[in-house]
């Protein structure tokens, strides 16, 4: 016993050691946590981007951190994989099912607090980070996108949007945003659906919502791969750094998730200097 309390103290003393987490075992910020994955190879010490991931409704980050696309995607591009965590079993973020809401979770304040335990943990560049999310994840990244703006390089909202309303205006705006969506996804329609007591917001409202406030240029169609159907909007500089891209895909399929798509955004803004 006195040996194993001494072993105990011992790891407290060293910097790190009693903080130790990562693809088994929880990061632990607060009463919430997330999961991380440094790139297969990974030098010690060595700066890496990261690609912050937030999952569907019920989705777990011990599952989402073991994804074999998201994690061979991650290792491919040489960058951290980060599954984040809601506080229940979905997003509690604005207008969202009130079944599903937690009282008093601020998933805000969340995502500030992972990016800065992230960034002290780990050799993370925070100038490289690019947020992604599936269904009620794409719906995270969305939120994040209009309040967070500064914070990640770059929005990947896969198959999500807002809740009904969506809102009149983004302040995070002009943002580098990508948002890919099936034209026969029935889950997160393109004109959403009534869910509990609430309703998905129209994906065709946000763009237009984003495009108008971020001042974007006018839609122009791009080359983005076969099946793919992208139009591509512009922005002058911005306080946010720089000119930003906001391109609008969509697929002829259903409620799918493609981690091509989240490779297609990170390539993109290194195309453009984001990264």
């Amino acid at each position: 016993m006195l040996v194993l309390r001494l072993i105990i103290f011992a790891l407290l003393l060293v910097p790190g050691a009693a903080l130790a987490c990562g693809v088994d075992s929880d990061c632990r910020i607060g009463d919430r946590h997330y999961r991380i994955a440094m790139p297969a190879g990974h030098t010690a010490g060595e700066m890496v981007g990261a690609i912050i991931f937030a999952h569907g409704y019920r989705g777990r980050a011990d599952r989402a951190i073991r994804n074999p696309g998201l994690r061979g995607l991650a290792d491919e591009l040489g960058v951290a994989l980060i599954a984040a965590k809601s506080s229940g079993d979905d997003w509690a973020i604005a207008n969202a099912p009130s079944p599903n809401k937690v009282e008093g979770a601020d998933e805000l304040a969340y995502f500030d607090a992972l990016v800065e335990d992230a960034a002290r943990r780990f050799p993370i560049d925070r100038n490289k980070l690019l947020v992604t999310g599936f269904s009620a994840g794409g719906m995270m990244v969305w939120t994040l996108a209009c309040e967070r703006g500064d914070l990640f390089a770059g929005f990947a909202p896969l198959a999500g949007t807002f809740w009904r309303p969506v809102p009149e205006a983004c302040a995070g705006a002009p943002v580098n945003l990508f948002h890919y969506h099936g034209t026969q996804d029935r889950i997160v329609p393109l004109g959403g659906r009534p869910i509990a007591d609430t309703h998905q917001g129209d994906v065709r409202r946000a763009v237009d919502m984003l495009a108008r406030t971020g001042a974007y240029t006018p839609p122009r169609s791009i080359e983005a791969g076969a099946d793919l159907d992208c139009v591509r909007r512009e922005s002058g500089t911005s306080e946010n750094g720089g000119s930003k891209i906001f391109d609008y895909c969509l697929f002829e399929g259903g409620h799918e998730f493609r981690s091509a798509f989240i490779r297609r955004a990170w390539t993109e803004l290194e195309a453009i200097g984001a990264m």
